[in-house]
């Protein structure tokens, strides 16, 4: 192996480790300006409150399924499914109120998707990530080089539009930002907290 494959190799591990340091940067970090800082504990007794909401409705709208009706959930990843900013560590654990919603739902033939504004340099690690930590993953949408470019809101509309183009009802729509909900194209969207925009 020649020296200029080893460094391309390690310039893209050092460059994979860095950007999954930044999105698993504890919020305390992001926030040290704010006179306000989020707690754990309150962070996931909200989560569930949210859940409590969305699960009745995913049973009822489940039960009650047309014929052939290909249903899917699209998720945000950053401290939606995954605990990104509450201290770094990999495989980052699941969000649990959202995984036990997860799980009712793959085990109920939902599809799920993931829709994310990472970078598609960490799509292998994302993938066994949410994968590790219980989610099926019948779809993962990372943004390309391009997409960079674009606004995260468009972006994600978009993606939720390629999914109803495979032929899904994507009958609820989980995330905790704004960005992550705006456009449309989901029967039912669940918002998370993000404390004013400290949670990424």
């Amino acid at each position: 192996m020649t020296t200029g494959t080893w460094t391309r190799r390690i310039s893209v591990t050092a460059v994979s480790v860095a950007a999954l340091a930044g999105l698993a940067a504890p919020a305390q970090a992001a926030t040290e300006s704010s006179s306000t800082t989020v707690d754990y504990a309150t962070w996931q007794q909200d989560c569930q409150s949210v859940m409590d909401q969305a699960l009745p409705y995913l049973e009822e709208r489940i039960a009650t399924a047309r014929p052939g009706e290909k249903q899917a959930i699209v998720f945000d990843i950053d401290n939606t499914t995954l605990e990104t900013d509450f201290g770094f560590s990999f495989p980052q654990p699941a969000n649990k109120p959202v995984l036990n919603v997860a799980r009712y739902a793959q085990e109920h033939g939902v599809s799920l998707f993931f829709v994310t504004a990472r970078p598609g340099i960490i799509y292998l690690p994302t993938e066994y990530n949410l994968e590790h930590d219980g989610y099926q993953v019948s779809g993962l949408y990372v943004r390309g080089f391009l997409d960079l470019f674009k606004d995260v809101a468009a972006y994600k509309t978009a993606q939720r539009v390629d999914i109803e183009n495979k032929g899904y009802d994507i009958i609820a729509n989980i995330g905790n930002s704004a960005t992550d909900l705006s456009g449309g194209h989901a029967d039912k969207t669940f918002k998370l907290p993000d404390y004013n925009g400290q949670l990424s």
